[in-house]
């Protein structure tokens, strides 16, 4: 009865109507320092490169005002619908490789195995390493000279895998899941330790074993995961740089040249900025409009809940 009286009375004297309303949400001033970090260095660059597009400038001077020459210059060129097959070529080989092996990785790390940290903190130093330190490091491992590929020639034939478009394109592949499986893996492995247990005890009890637990309750439960890990994957493949650059420098010819390194060609190797911004705009285009369509397409937009009726 006491108990019942103390819980009446600190709710009367609980604040009601807009004193409740502040307490129960930050105001927009906490937002406003992203607010502005946002402004600065995302819209206001994509601004600038858009209007550059429309302009000539080889990085010194004034840029002068030149219409639509650069977009009809662009598209007049084989080079960017060829680098942006590639870029769209490249990603998808990225996430039907990274996807399956994230997901089967992150399940087990979310486990209770022996010795799984130890080995998933071995995992995971690839993630430390920045994508310049990676390039350099495949680039001396892949050698044809003095690399792995000179001591089983028996397995590489010639050793130069960078020689060939199919082999190039896949060990830009097997160089982006090296390092980016890691990260992806994480973010799988707090999802999976986030799904209630009591599903799979309820399954075992069913006499459901791990492989029906793993595709009808696991995967079913990773949904929304799967699709922000793919959002990640495929902005990261669209505007992948540095490693072309250090690899292969979209080589051999132009058979590795993707829309990222096209824009540098043309930029900062051809001093046409002009042109360089009409293609990076294409590329920001390109990946948003995938973003979208990704997001519409799987119902992420609106939220639905794993968790409904659990």
């Amino acid at each position: 009865m006491t108990t019942i009286t103390t819980v009446k009375t600190v709710e009367r004297r609980r604040p009601a109507g807009r004193a409740a309303a502040k307490v129960g949400r930050p105001g927009i001033a906490w937002a406003a320092p992203a607010a502005v970090f946002f402004v600065l260095f995302a819209i206001v660059p994509l601004v600038l490169v858009a209007l550059l597009s429309f302009a000539t400038w080889n990085g010194l001077g004034s840029a002068q005002f030149v219409g639509m020459d650069n977009w009809t210059k662009l598209f007049d060129d084989p080079v960017l619908v060829k680098s942006l097959w590639l870029s769209v070529l490249i990603t998808v080989l990225g996430v039907v490789v990274q996807t399956p092996l994230s997901i089967v990785l992150g399940v087990w790390a979310a486990g209770q195995q022996r010795n799984r940290a130890v080995l998933s903190a071995i995992f995971f130093i690839p993630l430390l390493l920045s994508a310049t330190a990676v390039s350099v490091l495949w680039r001396a491992l892949l050698d044809p000279n003095f690399g792995v590929p000179a001591q089983v020639k028996w397995l590489f034939g010639d050793g130069n895998l960078l020689g060939e478009q199919s082999s190039a394109i896949g060990v830009l592949v097997f160089v982006g899941a090296w390092q980016y499986v890691p990260f992806h893996t994480l973010i799988y492995q707090g999802a999976a330790r986030a799904i209630p247990k009591v599903l799979y005890q309820a399954a075992e009890i069913d006499g459901a074993g791990r492989f029906r637990q793993f595709f009808h309750i696991t995967l079913p439960q990773l949904r929304n995961t799967m699709i922000t890990s793919g959002i990640i994957m495929v902005v990261g493949g669209l505007t992948t740089f540095d490693t072309i650059l250090i690899l292969t420098q979209g080589g051999p010819g132009t058979d590795t040249t993707i829309s990222a390194y096209y824009m540098y060609q043309k930029a900062f190797k051809g001093f046409d900025f002009g042109v360089g911004s009409a293609v990076a705009l294409v590329l920001v285009i390109v990946a948003t409009i995938i973003s979208l369509v990704m997001v519409r397409l799987s119902g992420y937009d609106k939220m639905r809940s794993t968790m409904e009726g659990v």
